[in-house]
């Protein structure tokens, strides 16, 4: 176990969620002091959103150094790594440089200028993934070479491997290379974004001066070679990994920019190769355009898509030996700061090592899950859709993904709807989806069957800009009604309503979830959705997608909490109430389970709450603002983030109300974004047996002593560990567990009722 690993035992007591019979941080009394004159506007209150972020990063890391994972999962969490922060860079220090490009001196809310978040954010960066590399060099790939995988490097080949490398080279990579010379006839040649690249260096003789290319290495080669099947049949079948190979047959694989580095005089023949020298760019991302002046919201798309080709670069990575010439070149000619140059030993991208995954060596992997049919949906089919709407019409039905199965669920509530005479019309709102998604097929095919389709496609989904558009157009050429989005907002609601016809009257169905409608990312990521055919919720979609569709600006909902309508409004309220409930005496607590809290306004009114003597238990994935455990401020407050197999990404929203409490899933965080800038849908869960579902997931999540970290007042986050004498609880787990207990038990006929 590593040091930073905190024991659990009282911490872990601490924190157990029980509804009936709460666990409190402290007991209150009636004559406690507090600062009555607390300033809940000084900075020092509040975590600054980029280094909260990277905290969330390091803890990923985490998953890759310690080896309770399987080798295959530290190898996996690598990966994740290196695209989360891509998308940091992209995303954050993009737009921190565009504030500094401006001129921006506005403080953050923990008082720091863009320059000086910038300069924190870049050494924190660094140290980060410097940490990555001492991971893989000298934890993974020792690891993977005792498991009979080697990662080696070229001069460890003998001369007949690398003799059919070169041969393979020259067949089936070569082709592919283009190099682009840098030189007073040639302008430095344009560095695609996230491209891996080799800065070569050539001369003619020793009077002749040096010439700079750009090579850049083919994304649709295999980037880690196998050289045992390159031995066997050089220029045979592409692969990246042999799946045949057994667990006993050692298998070594060559970095494909090592084989092409080591053959470079066969791109270059003729003229002596000074040195090669590995690099990678980083683009900004935060490229806009007012939409107010736009001609149409598909061509600005289409605009910013090609900017960010050619926006301003934000890091510069180089493998660590790249001679200082070069270095300067690349960073006077990228546009780039001493700073924004990140050495780095090889590789660069740690994407590459996912081929590995093809190997057939499943004691690497953790167990495989299989989604559950949820007993509810079990058995039933778009061939009978009258039992799906009965099922829901009779109870409302809550299914969390991926314990159940979201083909079985989401898939067959839509396809149900699509075949069914009965159905009039379904609207669904797509914030993400599958690049080959059934559930776009499913609306078409709907649309085919005479339904009234609408679908709320947000164009501005980031970095889904262009899966998102080209559905549109394929959604539009089936006469499908579509919307793009609202200007100055982006929909992030996940949310569906199939009207239906029954005895002469029309029936409304919802569905209202916390993640998108994308079958791929529900395998992988947690999250909710309610089924439900309560006429409330139902006409509050119609005013949502009417919102869509049409010119209507909706005031009031009924029951849903839509941003950024009333949704802070009553979240405001909610925490203020049992603000009100603790100065009474009468219990009072909140748990709120979210990916990220950074909105000021709502950590403040978190603090007044806690000062009021409110439990406070926030379970957040990923940025947090807040400092819980400061003495007469936030000593009421836990803060947990799980980091496990699945991404924890479902929101729930529990307020005690003095033993008549309130339960929300939806599609929002609490932050400024998700609040005052996007649409969002957020839903009451009613159904005591569906409560008591949420609590079994809060209670799972705040009893985790294997994969939670719990935050101190300073920020910085501890694991806890099981004490020596307590059981392993790892929520994840638990909930696997769960769902196949409940599937079991429908399989012997007790079906919920």
């Amino acid at each position: 176990m590593s040091d930073d690993e905190a024991r659990g035992g009282d911490s872990q007591a601490r924190h157990a969620s029980q509804r009936t019979a709460p666990v409190r941080a402290r007991e209150r009394g009636d004559d406690e002091s507090l600062p009555a004159d607390a300033d809940l506007s000084d900075p020092a209150l509040y975590l600054n959103r980029e280094l909260s972020e990277l905290a969330f990063h390091e803890r990923v890391l985490n998953e890759a150094i310690g080896d309770r994972n399987p080798l295959f999962e530290r190898v996996k969490f690598l990966s994740i790594l290196t695209s989360n922060l891509d998308e940091f860079f992209m995303k954050r220090v993009g737009g921190l440089k565009q504030q500094m490009a401006a001129g921006v001196s506005e403080l953050s809310p923990d008082g720091r200028t863009p320059n000086q978040q910038w300069s924190l954010v870049l050494d924190r960066a660094r140290d980060l993934l410097g940490r990555q590399s001492d991971c893989f060099h000298d934890l993974v790939r020792p690891a993977l070479a005792d498991a009979g995988i080697e990662i080696v490097g070229y001069d460890d080949l003998a001369a007949d491997e690398r003799a059919a490398l070169r041969d393979y080279f020259e067949a089936s990579v070569l082709p592919t290379l283009t190099p682009l010379t840098f030189e007073p006839a040639h302008p430095f040649p344009f560095i695609s974004n996230l491209s891996l690249s080799l800065a070569v260096r050539t001369t003619e003789g020793d009077d002749e001066p040096t010439k700079f290319s750009r090579v850049k290495v083919p994304g649709n080669r295999p980037r880690l070679v196998n050289v045992a099947e390159r031995v066997g049949g050089a220029g045979g079948k592409e692969e990246s990994a042999d799946s045949s190979v057994s667990a006993a047959a050692p298998v070594r694989f060559v970095p494909l920019v090592a084989v092409i580095e080591r053959n470079i005089d066969l791109l270059f023949p003729n003229v002596e190769v000074i040195d090669t020298s590995a690099f990678r760019v980083t683009r900004n991302a935060e490229v806009r355009r007012n939409e107010e002046v736009a001609e149409g919201l598909i061509a600005t798309i289409e605009d910013v898509l090609r900017q960010r080709r050619f926006a301003t670069v934000v890091r510069l990575e180089v493998q660590s030996d790249t001679p200082e010439a070069v270095r300067d070149l690349l960073a006077e000619q990228l546009g780039v700061d001493d700073p924004e140059v990140f050495e780095r030993d090889m590789p660069l991208d740690y994407g590459s090592l996912t081929s590995l995954f093809d190997l057939d060596r499943p004691e690497l992997e953790v167990a495989p899950w299989t989604p559950q049919p949820h007993p509810r949906f079990a058995g039933r089919s778009a061939d009978d859709p009258e039992s799906v709407f009965a099922e829901i019409a009779r109870k409302d039905v809550l299914v969390h993904h991926p314990y159940h199965s979201f083909t079985g669920t989401v898939g067959t509530f839509l396809a149900a709807a699509a075949a069914d005479p009965d159905v009039l019309a379904i609207k669904a709102s797509i914030y993400r989806t599958a690049p080959d998604s059934e559930v776009i097929e499913t609306l078409i095919e709907a649309a085919k069957n005479g339904k009234q389709v609408a679908v709320m496609v947000e164009l501005k989904a980031r970095f889904d800009e262009e899966n998102n558009l080209r559905w549109v157009r394929r959604l539009e050429e089936e006469g499908i009604h579509v919307a793009y989005g609202t200007i100055g907002l982006k929909t992030h609601s996940k949310t569906a309503l199939v009207v239906r016809e029954e005895d002469d009257e029309v029936r409304l169905y919802s569905h209202v979830a916390t993640g998108n409608y994308h079958s791929q990312t529900a395998k992988l990521y947690t999250d909710l959705g309610l089924f439900t055919a309560d006429p409330d919720i139902g006409q509050d979609l119609v005013r949502l997608f009417n919102f869509f569709t049409g010119h209507s600006r909706q005031k009031a909902y009924r029951k849903l909490l839509v941003a950024p309508t009333n949704l802070r409004e009553k979240m405001t309220r909610l925490v203020r109430r049992e603000a009100d409930h603790a100065r009474a005496g009468r219990d009072a607590r909140i748990v709120a389970k979210m990916n990220a809290l950074e909105d000021p306004a709502m950590v403040r009114e978190l603090y007044e709450a806690s000062m009021a003597g409110v439990d406070i238990d926030l379970v957040v994935r990923g940025i947090c603002r807040l400092r819980p455990g400061i003495e007469g401020l936030s000593e009421n407050v836990s803060v947990s983030s799980v980091v496990g197999r699945f991404l924890e990404h479902s929101r729930i929203f529990y307020f005690e109300n003095a033993g008549d409490p309130d339960y929300y899933v939806g599609s929002a965080d609490w932050m400024t974004r998700n609040l005052d800038r996007r649409v969002e849908a957020v839903a009451p869960v009613d159904d005591p047996e569906h409560r008591a579902e949420l609590d079994a997931v809060l209670d799972a999540l705040l009893s985790d002593n294997r994969r939670r970290w719990v935050m101190d007042a300073d920020g910085r986050y501890q694991q806890l560990r099981p004490a020596d004498d307590a059981q392993e609880v790892e929520a994840h787990t638990v909930l696997m567990n769960r769902a196949l207990a409940e599937t079991h038990r429908s399989k012997n006929g007790d079906r919920e009722s």
